[in-house]
């Protein structure tokens, strides 16, 4: 008599299985991630489940024997995207990308498949399931995708996909999303568990198999996370994330597994009413609005991953509305600004405690990293004395509590970007031996000395 099938409870989030539901999940500590599903019974005469050897399809090889031209890697047409990849597109690669609704996921990928089908009249297989044909055909006018070799499906169907796939023989697969496709013959709803994952593992055999590199859409929840069971980020070989704020045009992204390359590569792109445009160059993005330097203001280098990145620092020092001086900052580490200011009246004399202050970056941008807090100190600094700090000059440190200025890693790099861009002059902590062609370099030890230089140079 055949065994009913019984069912688990398996964590959307790290895949933990558990004959009972449980509110909460004890391997991840989730509340109210696990989803039921029905298990295979595997079955023989004896009651346990048996094992036998199969002859494999293709023997063994010695590892020096394998293709190398078979991992070659493609252009994908972006070079921002080919970046994060790490240097183009590998054949039978399947890549997760992941952000925020409405961030321009589906235009971003789009494009690649537009600039694919332009290389080599390639052909280009996109598959839309969230969206009808008329929808995507729609954003390819405004954005200018149109092509002859660029095929569009609209289906939520694995198995017709597969059709379309033996059909057309594209050299390059998009599907819109992976959480949106249903699996014949599996249960559970699109987007859960058991669905997700065959949809994942069917479409890597496909890539595996068949050398054709597929890229998926993933949503992600409200934590920021890949939307779904954890194990589909152990399946694809490269997940990335595509991230921006809705008040910015400028979107960033980021390598978070990458089994061909770093993960530490950046690709930067801008949003406009023609879709997704990328920028090669994010510094001059940043600062091209700049003129006479104004008020208030100091131009550091930041680092995203490997690549440096010119930002402009703005603060604004008024007499407080209220009794208690505000504190408001945008595109900084709230936390890290109060304590600049802290130190800019300890050590430095400068009175801050009575001012209400306004700290924020230019153009969206968001930095974390503590060089920038000479920027910080130096643009409270201007913003105080109604000073600007002399033009084409770039300042970069870590301050400490006791005022000192720390070095900060990959100086020489941020340097070189910063002279690239027509920057001559820079402010830097004491201590490192630097030398950039056309740069005049002032060191300095302490906060109180960085200030010093810019007084007098004032006078």
């Amino acid at each position: 008599m055949a065994k009913k099938p019984r069912s688990i409870h398996t964590c959307s989030e790290c895949g933990y299985s558990s004959p009972k539901w449980l509110g909460r999940c004890p391997e991840c500590g989730s509340w109210g991630t696990l989803q039921e599903s029905v298990a295979a019974v595997a079955s023989s005469s004896s009651g346990a489940a048996a094992t036998r050897a199969l002859t494999p399809t293709s023997p063994a090889q010695p590892i020096t024997a394998i293709d190398a031209t078979a991992t070659k890697t493609m252009p994908s047409g972006i070079g921002e995207l080919d970046r994060v990849l790490g240097s183009g597109v590998v054949p039978g690669s399947v890549v997760l990308m992941a952000g925020e609704p409405g961030v321009g996921k589906s235009t971003l990928l789009l494009e690649v498949a537009s600039r694919w089908a332009d290389l080599d009249n390639r052909k280009a297989l996109y598959v839309t399931a969230e969206e009808s044909a008329g929808q995507v055909r729609a954003r390819a006018e405004r954005t200018g995708a149109l092509k002859d070799s660029l095929y569009l499906a609209a289906e939520s169907n694995l198995d017709v996909v597969f059709g379309h796939v033996e059909q057309i023989k594209p050299s390059l697969i998009i599907v819109d999303s992976v959480q949106t496709m249903t699996a014949s013959g599996v249960e559970g709803v699109p987007g859960g568990v058991a669905q997700s994952r065959a949809v994942t593992a069917a479409l890597t055999t496909l890539a595996k198999t068949t050398s054709i590199p597929i890229l998926l859409v993933g949503h992600v929840t409200k934590d920021g996370n890949v939307a779904g069971p954890r194990v589909l980020e152990h399946l694809v070989d490269v997940v990335l994330n595509f991230e921006g704020d809705r008040q910015s045009s400028l979107r960033m992204l980021r390598g978070i597994k990458n089994r061909f390359g770093a993960t530490d590569e950046v690709g930067c792109f801008e949003q406009t009413a023609d879709g997704i445009r990328e920028v090669p160059d994010p510094s001059g993005l940043f600062l091209s609005h700049r003129g006479k330097t104004p008020d208030g203001s100091a131009v550091t280098v930041a680092m995203d991953g490997v690549r440096p990145m010119l930002a402009e620092v703005q603060a604004l020092t008024v007499d407080p509305v209220a009794k208690s001086p505000r504190r408001v900052v945008t595109g900084l580490d709230f936390n890290r600004v109060p304590l600049v200011l802290a130190v800019l009246q300890a050590r430095c004399g400068q009175r801050t405690n009575d001012k209400d202050a306004y700290v924020a970056t230019v153009g969206g941008v968001k930095i974390t990293e503590t060089a920038t807090d000479l920027a910080v100190a130096l643009a409270t600094w201007s913003s105080l004395h109604e000073t600007p700090l002399p033009e084409k000059t770039v300042v970069i440190g870590e301050v400490g509590l006791a005022g000192e200025l720390r070095r900060v890693p990959n100086l020489a790099r941020r340097l070189q970007e910063a002279a690239r861009l027509g920057y001559e002059r820079a402010i830097v902590p004491a201590g490192e031996k630097l030398d950039v062609s056309g740069m005049c370099i002032s060191q300095a030890s302490t906060l109180s000395d960085a200030i010093a230089l810019l007084e007098k140079r004032r006078n």
